[in-house]
């Protein structure tokens, strides 16, 4: 029974504290501390299938322009900057510079030079116009307080017929309804092209026309 009683406390501070980060979060900023860059990405050679679903959804291509925003440890932005090769570019954005440095031991390792390092908030004005071909927020757009101001960034970022891929689930505190999603991304002028998951679990694709 002891076990029980000490499991069950657990379990309860766990969701007690998912619910707090989740709700703090949409106040301010509260991105994944650096320390947990290791649970979010491990540093393993091959491509989980999660990652591999998501490259084969945002369809990258040799000499791409591309910017993971909120990129944490490169889980996208070092397999993506081997498909874009030398003639394109991956930006690697984030508030955290700890992650930024994380994704460049990352990419000197694997010997990879057409990575930019960008540290900062998306809505911030860092991004420039009509720079990108695809952008990429994995589980990011929970994390910032002004989600309209950041999407029109993004937009104003992307070349015209540019795409946008979200990707969001259930595990993450920020998480944000594909719903909520789509009507944001709608009243920012984004069409949706194409939506692939589940209600708690999905990448929602979105096109600048």
């Amino acid at each position: 029974m002891g076990i029980l009683i000490i499991i069950g406390i657990l379990i309860l501070v766990i969701i007690i504290l998912f619910v707090g980060w989740r709700y703090a979060s949409q106040r301010r900023s509260l991105p994944c501390p650096v320390w947990m860059k290791w649970m979010l990405d491990p540093p393993f050679a091959w491509m989980s299938g999660r990652t591999r679903k998501t490259i084969e959804y945002l369809d990258v291509n040799p000499g791409m322009q591309v910017l993971d925003a909120g990129c944490g440890p490169g889980r996208v932005s070092i397999p993506v900057a081997k498909i874009v090769g030398q003639t394109g570019n991956v930006t690697a954005m984030d508030i955290q510079e700890g992650m930024l440095a994380e994704v460049r031991k990352r990419a000197e390792k694997e010997g990879l030079s057409n990575i930019r390092y960008l540290q900062g908030g998306i809505g911030e004005g860092k991004l420039g116009k009509e720079q990108y071909d695809r952008i990429v927020m994995i589980t990011v757009l929970g994390e910032i307080p002004d989600h309209e101001r950041a999407m029109q960034e993004i937009y104003g970022a992307l070349k015209p017929g540019g795409m946008l891929l979200i990707e969001e689930t259930i595990r993450d505190p920020h998480f944000q309804r594909v719903q909520t999603v789509r009507d944001l991304a709608g009243g920012i002028g984004f069409v949706e092209k194409g939506w692939h998951g589940s209600r708690f679990n999905y990448c929602i694709l979105l096109g600048k026309e």
